[in-house]
């Protein structure tokens, strides 16, 4: 694996690169970074790609945007447009989760030439300003995060409104996946930022992609801040997409990082037919 900087203008992502083969770039969520798509998982070097990940700009070891308003999907978009660039990647597939997979559809919309395959992995489109309340719960997690970090953070959220099993695990893997921030005030404007951005206008605009695509949704009993419904509601748009949804009994399909290497090598497969 190396490890590398790359400029997207004023912006630094830090990102990695390792195997060979055809071309795969990972996109994290909202406060995770890198390490949190496949979850560490080697699998797609492994099976023959050559995969490229990073920090979304304020995430990670990435730096701030130069404004704190300058979190929005356009921005994020050009900076994903700015790692295919220097990595010398045409096209790819993106395989992205929550915030990641609407940096990859705003590619796909925007860019269709530079996209083969999309994995859109616990979307949660949310219309600007159009649900005050939970945009109300963004907010207080990012002046939480802001004024007294982590634990303002976790603070802010409460208790995680998951089913009783899985609240310690949830509440650790929060804390760890923060703690990897260089720059947390970084992080609170992306939390105020991202939720009242849109990667496309309505979701009918879904259907002018046409490449193998697949939509991991999670249940909402796991995780209701993405919701099932916007992942059905996604794979219905898009021709001929393929949606996967959670087993009963077992973990969530989006934190088996080697389960959505598998799904991404499909999708990869699938382009290369």
């Amino acid at each position: 694996m190396s490890e590398t900087s790359i400029a997207s203008g004023p912006v630094r992502l830090a990102a990695e690169e390792s195997g060979e083969g055809a071309p795969v770039v990972l996109l994290h969520g909202l406060t995770a970074t890198r390490r949190y798509v496949v979850m560490g998982s080697s699998a797609l070097q492994r099976s023959g790609h050559r995969v490229v990940a990073y920090d979304a700009r304020g995430h990670g070891a990435s730096s701030p945007a130069p404004e704190p308003d300058a979190y929005e999907y356009e921005q994020l978009g050009a900076d994903l447009e700015a790692v295919l660039d220097d990595r010398g990647i045409e096209r790819a597939v993106l395989a992205g989760a929550s915030m990641g997979a609407h940096t990859s559809l705003w590619l796909a919309l925007q860019r269709p030439e530079r996209v083969v395959g999309l994995v859109l992995i616990t979307p949660a489109f949310l219309e600007p300003d159009a649900d005050r309340e939970r945009l109300a719960r963004w907010d207080a997690l990012s002046k939480g995060l802001r004024d007294d970090g982590i634990d303002g953070f976790l603070e802010a959220q409460g208790e995680p409104r998951v089913p009783e099993r899985w609240r310690e695990t949830v509440t650790r893997v929060i804390r760890q996946r923060l703690s990897q921030h260089e720059h947390l005030d970084a992080v609170a404007d992306a939390l105020h930022v991202v939720p009242r951005s849109a990667p496309f206008g309505d979701v009918a605009e879904l259907s002018a992609i046409a490449v193998p695509t697949t939509v991991v949704a999670s249940e909402d009993d796991i995780d209701p801040e993405h919701p099932r419904a916007v992942g059905e509601a996604y794979a219905e748009a898009i021709s001929d997409a393929r949606l996967i949804t959670d087993e009963p009994g077992r973990s969530p399909t989006a934190w088996q990082g080697s389960q959505l290497s598998k799904l991404i090598a499909e999708v990869v497969e699938q382009a290369q037919t």
